[in-house]
């Protein structure tokens, strides 16, 4: 298995970031053909979505997780920023990971689809993104 592990800067408000150019990158650095991509991230408070960009599914699924997980002070894990306990709770509803089909070395994608780092966790500016492809 090929593995890597990247960084991503998500700065200090909660974002949707496109990851898709990242795994492609990695995809071409492989050598990949077909099999699986998995993506991981080793965060409590980050998940991976896949989603259509740059239409406002990204501002709108923040808007869900908002009104989902209010930033407010009903959350029992208390470190951190106001609110930060909600961030823990992301990682239920956003998984840490998703694996998408590779096919002649480019991603199985649909024609909107993106792959996307989720992060609502203001206090953690830099994350980690691990790419591992499985060939098939």
């Amino acid at each position: 298995m090929y593995s890597t592990e990247i960084e991503v800067r998500t700065g200090g408000t909660a974002v949707v970031h496109d990851l898709t150019r990242d795994a492609e990158t990695f995809l071409r650095d492989a050598d990949a053909e077909d099999g699986l991509l998995h993506v991981w991230v080793p965060h409590a408070t980050a998940g991976l979505a896949v989603l259509e960009t740059g239409a406002g599914s990204d501002d709108d699924l923040l808007t869900a997780l908002d009104e989902l997980l209010p930033r407010d002070s009903r959350w029992r894990h208390q470190h951190g920023t106001h609110g930060h306990g909600r961030d823990h709770v992301l990682p239920a509803l956003v998984p840490p990971y998703a694996t998408i089909p590779v096919l002649g070395g480019v991603l199985a994608l649909g024609t909107w689809q993106s792959v996307c780092l989720v992060d609502t966790n203001v206090d953690n500016p830099v994350r980690r993104v691990r790419f591992s492809f499985l060939a098939g």
